[in-house]
């Protein structure tokens, strides 16, 4: 489906929204703003995030919050070869791709929702009792797969790979926002990202932005959007950057109905 015609604002950190930029210029969109939503940094102390790893793997299960946790965990170790025992997890269909292209082929990923909800509600994430989990991201992400899961009777590690930092702005990113031709659509696949252009532009970009078709990768992220202010908005079915495509395309069509 065509993008000609419209200005994409890609809010993917900086690093990690390169591939889909490139996608969303095939497809056709007239400019692909990058606005990234957060910072990758990584960790203060590689070595014991490095043993962190180690230690996990001698564990029964693993879960990989996003594909940003994954590219960090084989950024630490690049040779690393996860026993076959092991459950692998994945929260979302782009994470379980970033497994894939790292020679893990078992993962558990959601059937339906593609967030920690939808993964929770997978079989292999109950009858946990008495079992050894890692939760592998960064601090400060939300805590309802440890607390679950705890709950149900695992033991919980949380293994921090990369830490998150609000993005640094300048006046180009602004005025790039302002100058793209609208219609704007607003690519967001996380609920950091989603909050800074939500309250740190400056007010005038938040009311174009609000203006705008916002495509999420997400229910929960639609939720959210929504109490930010947003209502245009449209929910693909994943955070890989060929459904996020598709629901920019999707959005486009309605807007021109």
């Amino acid at each position: 489906m065509s993008l000609q015609g419209a200005s994409i604002v890609n809010t993917r950190a900086s690093g990690a929204g390169g591939g889909l930029a490139r996608l969303l210029r095939r497809r056709g969109a007239d400019s692909v703003v990058s606005l990234p939503g957060q910072r990758l940094q990584a960790v203060v102390d590689a070595d014991a995030a490095r043993a962190a790893l180690r230690a996990a793997a001698r564990g029964d299960a693993l879960v990989f919050v996003s594909p940003a946790a994954v590219r960090q965990a084989w950024r630490l170790l690049p040779q690393w070869r996860l026993p076959r025992r092991l459950t692998v997890c994945a929260v979302g269909a782009a994470t379980a791709a970033a497994l894939h292209r790292r020679g893990v082929a078992a993962v558990v990923r959601p059937s339906t929702r593609q967030d920690s909800e939808g993964l929770l509600a997978e079989a292999a994430l109950h009858g946990v009792r008495g079992q050894s989990w890692a939760v592998i991201g960064a601090a400060g992400g939300r805590d309802i797969l440890p607390v679950t899961l705890r709950r149900r009777g695992a033991r919980v590690a949380a293994v921090e790979v990369y830490r998150r930092a609000p993005p640094r702005w300048t006046r180009r990113h602004y005025a790039l926002l302002e100058t793209a031709p609208r219609p704007l659509l607003i690519i967001v696949s996380s609920a950091q990202s989603l909050a800074q252009i939500a309250t740190a532009l400056p007010a005038g970009l938040v009311l174009a932005l609000r203006a705008g078709e916002l495509v999420v990768s997400s229910d929960r992220l639609a939720l959210l959007a929504r109490e930010h202010g947003f209502s245009r908005i449209h929910v693909s079915k994943s955070a890989l950057p060929a459904d996020l495509a598709d629901a920019c395309g999707r959005a486009l069509a309605r807007h021109r109905l």
